[in-house]
């Protein structure tokens, strides 16, 4: 998944947004009105809702395969963080607020989408440290539009939980990230530009075998198995007016892709039976299998006025009964169910202080 998304929207909901709540205090320092809420009552489907980061963006968090530990991303200036990094840490580190959890990257270049390898003694996730032991320039606006930048440095590899590289698994000239990783511990799916698109991949676990699964015209990421293994959903924002493929094109060879449209889709591990399961309009991202392998629960901004809230949602694998699962009137993303399925992690704009901060909470998963 990519996490650049994170610091646009949040700018654009930063500047225009007057957040109301039933809770509200003043941040002396940003003069501004927020709440000191971390439930809604509308979340039944959430109980036990705990915060573990305290600032900076902090997202992508996964659970290791035993459910024991988590692995995520975050930027935060107290970590001593210009750009992101990657965390492990045990699920029931409510310590964050005053202690860095173990980084597990090398602490150069940018790094983003971390995945628990099977066994739990390693990862996997991307890192420009290759090119640039700097973080990479971050895109600002493009003739007004809120763009990803596509940073063709990023390589896939896997590291201990000591930050130490074990292997490089991609070394395809371009953008190889977004890799996670099948409950059956076989296979890894990511995104690649090699064919000169940004389509899914699949590759053995070791990095050999790889196979190109999406072929259309657009931007396919974030994609994840379902729990047997056998399927795959991800989001996709596939242009289709000749106007639409031009300015796609043309983003792309600068390295760019405009984010605002995106529909989510399922197919079979090979590619084969692929379907659109969403056509809500907006930006409909960051899926991810309810443990049934029946539902998906995903982020989406399609009851927006002007591109916020994002919440998270719940629809069947067939597109059917769509179902709010937040209500935060900022920012819900990411989420991740454990292997058991008891519990859900994600990312959220509630309780920051007013701040531009997005924070990771765990809770109890209710059906």
């Amino acid at each position: 998944m990519n996490k650049n998304i994170l610091s646009i929207f949040f700018l654009a909901i930063l500047l225009s947004c007057n957040i109301n709540n039933s809770t509200k205090n003043v941040d002396a320092e940003s003069s501004s009105t927020w709440t000191t809420k971390i439930q809604y009552p509308e979340e039944t489907h959430l109980k036990n809702i705990k915060q573990l980061t305290f600032g900076g963006d902090n997202a992508e968090a996964y659970f290791s395969f035993n459910d024991a530990k988590l692995v995520f991303q975050s930027n935060y200036s107290e970590w001593d963080l210009d750009c992101d990094q990657i965390f492990v840490t045990d699920i029931n580190n409510y310590n964050m607020r005053n202690e860095m959890p173990n980084k597990v990257s090398t602490g150069l270049g940018r790094t983003t989408c971390a995945y628990f390898m099977p066994g739990d003694t390693s990862i996997v996730y991307a890192s420009t440290h290759l090119q640039d032991a700097q973080c990479p320039h971050v895109p600002e606006r493009t003739d007004g539009k809120y763009v990803w930048p596509i940073y063709d440095s990023y390589d896939i590899f896997v590291s201990d939980l000591n930050g130490k590289i074990i292997k490089q698994l991609t070394k395809e000239k371009g953008y190889d990230a977004e890799a996670t990783v099948s409950p059956n511990g076989d296979k890894i799916v990511f995104t690649s530009d090699r064919s000169g698109d940004l389509e899914l991949y699949t590759m053995n676990i070791d990095g050999s075998n790889v196979q190109q699964v999406t072929y259309e015209l657009g931007y396919d990421g974030g994609a994840f198995f379902s729990p047997d293994g056998k399927k795959l959903i991800f989001r996709s924002s596939r242009p289709k007016t000749n106007q639409e493929i031009t300015e796609y094109k043309e983003l792309l060879l600068k390295g760019l892709v405009k984010p605002t449209e995106m529909e989510l889709y399922i197919c079979d591990v090979d590619g084969e039976n692929l379907k659109r399961i969403t056509n809500l309009g907006k930006a409909n991202w960051a899926p991810f299998f309810h443990p049934s392998g029946k539902k998906v629960i995903f982020s989406s901004n399609h009851k927006s006025e002007r591109g916020f809230p994002f919440n998270l949602f719940m629809i069947n694998i067939d597109g059917s009964e769509l179902k709010q699962i937040t209500y935060d009137e900022t920012f819900d993303a990411f989420p991740m169910f454990s292997f058991k399925g008891d519990k859900l992690v994600f990312s959220s704009n509630r309780n920051n202080g007013g701040t531009r901060a997005t924070n990771l909470f765990i809770a109890d998963w209710v059906e």
